[in-house]
């Protein structure tokens, strides 16, 4: 069995309360996400206000071929300007478990993003990770990085 880890540090020159209040918001989350995901909220965009523990969003995602999978992610902590954590609970993925973490630095804001994973199916699923799924991730959290940097400007 194995279990990947994937982590990402970003500073940003922006207020800690601007990154919370961007990232803690789950419709925020298609602008961040390569368009080739297909990726696209199914949740209530009611039920998507402030971040809670226990909150359910579904999602589609096409990751291969253009095919729809569908993907459910509950957020299990949230600590207000410090760190939120979601995890799927229907999905892709044999285990997924994201870490958000934020942290004030001189001029600005610190944004680490820890995620924990492992691919179903076995001896397959490791080999679906050698062969696309690694670099696919490596892909998406390269994306977010430029697009954010974007957004918010370098340090």
């Amino acid at each position: 069995m194995s279990v990947y880890t994937l982590k990402r540090i970003q500073h940003l020159p922006i207020p800690i309360e601007t990154a919370w209040d961007f990232f803690s918001s789950p419709a925020n989350l298609q602008k961040i996400t390569p368009s080739y995901m297909g990726f696209h909220i199914k949740s209530d965009p009611e039920w998507l206000g402030k971040m809670y523990p226990g909150q359910i969003i579904t999602y589609t995602v096409s990751p291969l071929l253009g095919i729809p999978l569908f993907w459910m992610t509950e957020i299990t902590h949230v600590q207000e300007g410090t760190y939120f954590v979601d995890e799927q609970r229907i999905g892709p993925y044999a285990l997924w478990h994201h870490q958000h973490h934020f942290k004030a630095i001189p001029g600005g804001v610190e944004a680490t993003d820890l995620v924990h994973y492992r691919l179903p199916m076995g001896i397959l699923g490791r080999f679906a990770h050698w062969l696309f799924v690694g670099r696919q991730l490596r892909s998406i959290f390269d994306y977010r990085y430029r697009v954010l940097e974007e957004r918010f400007g370098k340090m």
